[in-house]
């Protein structure tokens, strides 16, 4: 039977459905539809057409009658209302607003809920009177709610924090009470990493291949353990760090005294050393301590709990991750040869961390934690 419905195509159509019909990337509908007008455009009958697509003559003759009347436009997919909704947007938001609430405060021996605890919860309440797992997890995942996941954070204790913090902020970008840092003046970043173990596998590790990952001997015999000391240059972005058999105030001062005496440290202005409250380098008689060493070092504290706002233990991570984890070391001088190799290697690259976060940044996440403990940012 031929098509009782003429199909001319103008070049630019010709080119346009060959490319589609060649596409083997594209949507089969997409496809299947540039076949069936090109071959009704040949002057094929509409049976052939079907048989040799291996669709029915009917959906042939739908796409053809559909072009013949409006060209291109005809083979896009006609709007479609879809299945009207069996949940209303009050239960929607009704199921996430139970995932967000505290098991403890629906009387469940619980300390987080299933999709399927939310469920049976919302069954419970009346909510709704049936629904599927997927369908809860769909709605959950739209704004990226999971509840049976949980992090550990610890809520900021120090009554300074704001202004303990914000000094340090102010020193990354380069700017001491009010006044910008001149070229003479350095910031550091410095802290330990303690208790670093020299793990020895008890089979060498295989190198990874196609479809393989590197496999890494699970039982290890342990050899010890050492402090690593490191001093981050924030502006120019170089290490400088030392092996110690543990920490504390004489490890510290050592690796201060290795950084002061070398240039151009020796000879700043001001050399102002971001620290935590370890207590290597802890309280007022600290900040004495190193004032009286080196007249031109400022110790300066960021507040209890707040090492993320420390720039070395950023290094200290990609030290960890790329030279220690997993590895085999077979006693501590191993262990020590690779952290000072690493550094040598970290430092022939380096550059400052790109870091972003700012006092606004900290104004936001203080007027944030406020609405928890009313005063914090006062």
């Amino acid at each position: 039977m031929k098509s009782p419905f003429p199909i001319h195509l103008d070049p630019a159509e010709q080119r346009v459905l060959e490319y589609r019909a060649r596409g083997s990337k594209r949507p089969h509908r997409e496809v299947e539809r540039a076949r069936i007008i090109l071959a009704a455009a040949r002057g094929e009958p509409l049976a052939r057409i079907a048989t040799a697509l291996g669709i029915h003559v009917d959906t042939v003759r739908k796409w053809c009658k559909r072009f013949a009347a409006e060209g291109m436009r005809g083979l896009k997919d006609r709007h479609r209302s879809g299945r009207p909704r069996v949940f209303t947007p009050v239960q929607v938001a009704g199921i996430k607003a139970l995932a967000c609430t505290p098991p403890t405060e629906k009387d469940l021996p619980l300390s987080r809920m299933t999709t399927g605890e939310i469920r049976d919860l919302a069954v419970a309440e009346h909510l709704v009177d049936g629904i599927s797992l997927t369908t809860i997890w769909r709605w959950l995942d739209q704004d990226a709610i999971k509840p049976w996941q949980h992090r550990s954070w610890i809520f900021p204790r120090d009554p300074d924090f704001a202004a303990k913090a914000g000094r340090v902020l102010d020193l990354y970008a380069r700017t001491w009470n009010g006044q910008p840092l001149g070229p003479e003046d350095y910031v550091v970043s410095a802290d330990e990493k303690s208790q670093i173990q020299a793990l020895h596998r008890r089979h060498p590790s295989l190198a990874p291949g196609p479809g393989r990952a590197t496999r890494i001997e699970f039982e290890y015999s342990r050899g010890g353990t050492l402090a690593y000391l490191a001093a981050y240059d924030v502006h120019r972005g170089l290490v400088a760090g030392s092996i110690a058999p543990s920490t504390g105030i004489a490890p510290f001062m050592a690796l201060a005294g290795q950084v002061m005496a070398a240039e151009p440290y020796a000879s700043a202005h001001r050399v102002f050393w971001v620290v935590d409250n370890g207590s290597s380098h802890n309280r007022a008689p600290s900040i004495a301590r190193m004032s009286a060493a080196w007249p031109n070092a400022t110790l300066v504290h960021l507040p209890v709990h707040a090492s993320w706002l420390n720039q070395v233990e950023i290094y200290f991570s990609i030290l960890q991750r790329r030279a220690i984890a997993g590895a085999d070391f077979p006693d501590l001088d191993a262990l020590a040869e690779r952290i000072m190799a690493f550094q040598e290697r970290y430092n022939a690259t380096a550059d400052p961390f790109d870091w972003r976060y700012t006092r606004h940044d900290l104004n936001d996440y203080l007027h944030r934690l406020a609405a928890h403990e009313p005063g914090l940012a006062a």
